[in-house]
């Protein structure tokens, strides 16, 4: 087997260009999403529920695109045509979502259009997603591979800042931020359109100057399946899987809890705290709701800072560990905040923790798998600890805020504590 090459930094640059698209489209799905829901008339007890079926289709779709891209051979590419369609379907979604409450139809009708709206969605973009993580799998050497999921890493933060400031920016530039009840006010609309376009021009470019290997130049340098091959359904392969796959496992389940509640319950927190409103159809709730995209934007600033140094950390557990732990304080610490400008403390923190999140399982988990084949299926599979802690945490999400005295700042103090018991777990892996 020959040993990949080495590549430049715009080729390893250009292997993940079309992510930066991809997380515009999450970042305004998931700084909105509990926004539009409470918009059209959710309660705050039932917002944690309308969260399920993102993870839950990600659960679905992302081993079915890293099973059927592994054995996928065409003149576009082995990755490449799932990740184009997943974009063209996000597209079309993100142009639907935020009008569910503009056709006229009932409180129940527009939220059930806008589930389904949600559903397609997220599956749309998490087709459009796995792609990029199975590419640098594919064309990656394992000097280069840590590098290469930080660019990826800087990407994604860098394209949820756009994604996140979007409605802000929009409300400043006079787009109207209300409008009457049930209706999403146009700076969000806006902020799809515009996030919609920013999103397929990504993804033609990464098409456009990536070229995959064909299969007799991928199987010179990718190493042969050793005795895993034979096994291709999903539970042989899980019951097959090194011990790391699992130990990174744990700590995603307390991690992805910890950021499900934040994209639930910052809105509520924040515009309780620093408003001092709860009510839906105020100016100051939705004020709020544009704050809380410039809050996530700091911590995607955060995060890119971090993700430049968390490369220089000879211990990668070391670096995976504390991240986590800064991210549970800066949980906390929101929680305790009445000024939104001081908010800009705790979420750099949080940021800290992000990038580790999106780089880090993902090194740890392809080292483990070199020799074992079904890379893309792995991978797959291995959403899985994204998407079910998500999942859990959605379905529980209204007992827990019920049990916690209905305050919505609670439930960001729960998760700090997650998120601490994330940065616990990470001593129990081992890993190069």
């Amino acid at each position: 087997m020959k040993q990949k090459p080495n590549m430049n930094f715009w080729g390893l640059w250009n292997l993940s260009f079309g992510f930066f698209g991809v997380q515009i489209a999450y970042a305004l799905q998931s700084a909105n999403i509990s926004r539009i829901f409470a918009t059209l008339g959710a309660d705050p007890h039932s917002l944690s529920y309308f969260w399920i079926l993102p993870p839950l289709m990600g659960i679905i779709v992302q081993p079915i695109v890293g099973s059927y891209s592994d054995r996928t051979w065409t003149r576009f590419g082995r990755r490449i045509p799932y990740l184009f369609v997943g974009a063209a379907a996000a597209v079309l979604m993100m142009c639907l979502l935020p009008n569910a409450g503009s056709l006229g139809l009932t409180v129940g009708a527009a939220m059930i259009f806008g589930l389904f709206s949600l559903m397609y969605l997220d599956t749309s973009i998490n087709m459009a997603m796995q792609p990029f993580k199975m590419l640098v799998g594919d064309m990656v050497n394992e000097k280069q591979k840590g590098l290469a999921y930080s660019i990826q890493s800087f990407l994604c933060n860098a394209g949820s800042v756009m994604g996140y400031v979007f409605p802000y920016i929009f409300t400043w530039l006079g787009i109207k931020n209300i409008a009457e009840a049930g209706v999403v006010p146009d700076s969000v609309k806006w902020s799809f359109y515009i996030g919609a376009a920013v999103l397929i021009l990504c993804v033609l470019y990464t098409t456009a100057k990536v070229k995959e290997w064909e299969p007799a130049t991928y199987k010179e340098y990718n190493p042969a399946p050793e005795q895993h091959e034979d096994k291709s359904n999903w539970w042989a392969l899980l019951k097959n899987a090194p011990s790391t796959f699992w130990k990174v496992g744990l700590v995603q389940f307390f991690s992805w809890f910890a950021f499900m509640y934040m994209w639930t319950y910052t809105n509520g927190t924040v515009a309780d705290n620093c408003w001092g409103t709860t009510d839906v159809t105020s100016s100051g709730y939705q004020e709020a709701g544009n704050w809380v995209g410039v809050l996530f934007a700091v911590q995607s600033i955060g995060s890119v800072l971090w993700a430049l140094v968390l490369p220089k950390f000879s211990n990668r557990k070391l670096a995976y560990g504390l991240s986590l732990f800064l991210g549970g304080i800066g949980f906390v610490w929101c929680a305790f905040v009445h000024n939104q400008y001081v908010l800009f403390a705790p979420f750099l923190l949080i940021g800290c923790a992000w990038a580790a999140i999106l780089a880090m399982p993902f090194t740890f988990v392809t080292n483990a798998l070199q020799g074992y084949g079904h890379l893309g299926a792995y991978l797959g599979l291995f959403n899985g600890t994204i998407c079910i802690p998500q999942i859990f945490a959605a379905s529980v999400g209204g007992v827990l805020l019920a049990l916690l005295g209905s305050s919505q700042s609670n439930m960001m103090i729960l998760a700090g504590v997650s998120l601490a018991l994330g940065a616990a777990s990470v001593t129990i892996i081992k890993g190069k």
